[in-house]
């Protein structure tokens, strides 16, 4: 077995090994963990796991994402949490540790980045979107905004039939909607700026329209191999947020699409969120209506 590399070498759980570093982001380092004994039929662990870990010091928003996981743990498109532990290494030093399942198959930006700027077929686009709509629509129904939906965090875990469930995952950014008629202003926004609402930058606003208007350029960045508004080198990042929150400048639908494409990414893409389609409206569309999503789903 592999040594766990990084700060937390040889800082285990009771029933896990910590294994090789597979990256660092912004609320810990994440790991491969192995169960000890593998052939326990462990209640709630997975043979092979991720964890992601930090000093226990500096865990709060860690932890904060174990407790919207909490709330979200029955829905097939969203990452498993198998639960928590805090360990102590050697030298004492106490790490927090947020057990999770593993997505061998990387990320959906891995996937668009091995396309070489080509895009995904347009059936593998239509029943990824498919998964991430359901995701999100869970996810709301509980009401939560996940705030930082983009394709890095979605995950691809293998299915029983070979092929790989999209599921959302990296909930720390995650926010409760507070129900409430009367908008409440809120001053601190969140998420990775490409694929912010327009509605975002210019007011503030992160609610479920807006994750809508994002799942339009994960959606546009499936089809094309390319982000949403490029990627100009040259450009402020002031510079890109009047773009976006620009009312008449839009994206340019690829031209390469269904019908039922463009007018699904049309629908997401709505600069006045009061206009955009709901989920409702989108799982009944026909881009994605006619996908059997349960061929490839095998619940554990």
């Amino acid at each position: 077995m592999a040594e766990g590399e990084g700060s937390f070498n040889n800082n285990h759980g009771v029933a896990w090994w910590r294994g090789s570093l597979l990256g660092k982001g912004g609320f810990g380092s994440v790991y491969l963990a192995y169960l000890k004994k593998p052939k326990s039929r462990n209640a709630f662990y997975r043979p092979v796991m991720a964890v992601i870990s930090a000093e226990v010091s500096s865990s709060s928003s860690l932890q904060k994402e174990k407790e919207v996981f909490n709330n979200l743990h029955d829905c097939p498109y969203i990452l498993e949490s198998y639960g928590e532990e805090t360990t102590v290494s050697e030298n004492g030093q106490m790490v927090y540790n947020l057990l999770l399942e593993y997505a061998s198959g990387g990320t959906l930006a891995d996937l668009i980045r091995r396309s070489g700027g080509c895009g995904l077929p347009e059936l593998d686009v239509k029943r990824y979107t498919r998964s991430i709509l359901k995701g999100i629509d869970y996810i709301h129904s509980h009401d939560y905004v996940h705030r930082d939906l983009k394709p890095e965090n979605v995950l691809l875990v293998p299915s029983g039939s070979g092929d790989f469930v999209p599921k959302i995952g990296d909930f720390g950014l995650a926010k409760k909607v507070q129900k409430t008629k009367r908008r409440m202003f809120d001053s601190s926004i969140a998420g990775t700026i490409l694929y912010m609402a327009p509605e975002t930058l210019v007011d503030n606003i992160q609610e479920s329209a807006s994750e809508i208007w994002a799942l339009g350029c994960i959606v546009f960045e499936m089809f094309t191999g390319k982000p949403p508004w490029g990627l100009n080198p040259n450009e402020t990042i002031e510079e890109l947020c009047k773009r976006i929150a620009d009312g008449l400048e839009l994206l340019e639908i690829p031209s390469g699409i269904s019908k039922d494409g463009k007018d699904f990414l049309r629908g997401c893409l709505v600069k006045n969120h009061k206009f955009r389609f709901t989920i409702e409206m989108l799982l009944n569309h026909p881009f994605v209506s006619g996908i059997d999503d349960t061929e490839y789903l095998v619940r554990f």
